[in-house]
């Protein structure tokens, strides 16, 4: 399956537009995750436990947006937009929501 940030797929012409697909996670950031990520920003350095969080989250929401995608039948889908947010009590968790349009090219 093809995914795309564009709203065309050079080349790929759409046959049938199938509708709109979307993906959403949430995950909590784990205490000491927080601790330690919190010391290396005060350093200047990167915080590696918040990357891979940030980067589960968002590939478990394309890959539920993909799924949803397949089940209408699509070979793409195109116009993709990643939304970030933070939820729950103190921003503690980390919400991903991923949506585009299921095509058949």
């Amino acid at each position: 399956m093809i995914l795309s940030t564009t709203n065309t797929i050079e080349t790929q012409p759409v046959k049938n537009y199938l509708g709109i697909v979307t993906g959403e996670t949430i995950i909590g950031a784990n205490i000491f995750k927080d601790f330690f990520a919190g010391i290396r920003d005060i350093v200047g350095g990167r915080s590696g436990s918040y990357e891979k969080v940030l980067r589960e989250a968002k590939d478990t929401a394309l890959k539920e947006m993909q799924e949803q995608a397949e089940r209408l039948g699509a070979n793409a889908v195109i116009g993709i937009d990643l939304d970030y947010e933070t939820v729950g009590p103190n921003g503690g968790m980390l919400m991903v929501t991923a949506s585009g349009t299921a095509v058949k090219i």
